[in-house]
């Protein structure tokens, strides 16, 4: 069974920054992409920033500049830095990941974790 686990989401003021981090654990032979989504209340869910096994890092156009993605392949660990944050980067941010246990590759989600930026 694999599991991905968030910590790190919390209450801050605009301009303050947090760092999310999300372990997977389990049985895993390998993981592919890796992931931060979110969704705000009334929203869809939407891509925030993803990293390949390689290192390749693709944002939205929204974090650019103020959100670092980056992970630990020893660690099956991906985090995200967020800076310079603003209300609108309200949301429930949710892990995501393309691991492969017994056979292809599945994707899983994590139970997200609530960021909260106060004005």
């Amino acid at each position: 069974q694999v599991q991905l686990v968030e910590s790190g989401g919390g209450l801050v003021q605009a301009g303050g920054s947090l760092r999310l981090s999300c372990a997977a654990s389990g049985t895993i032979f390998s993981i592919d992409v890796m992931g931060w989504y979110r969704q705000a209340p009334g929203k869809q869910r939407e891509l925030v920033a993803d990293t390949t096994s390689g290192g390749s890092t693709n944002y939205a156009d929204s974090v650019k500049g103020r959100f670092t993605i980056s992970r630990d392949n020893a660690k099956n660990t991906v985090y995200l830095q967020m800076n310079s944050l603003k209300p609108e980067d309200t949301a429930v941010y949710y892990c995501n990941a393309d691991i492969q246990n017994y056979g292809r590759y599945r994707n899983y989600w994590g139970q997200g974790t609530q960021v909260t930026v106060s004005s």
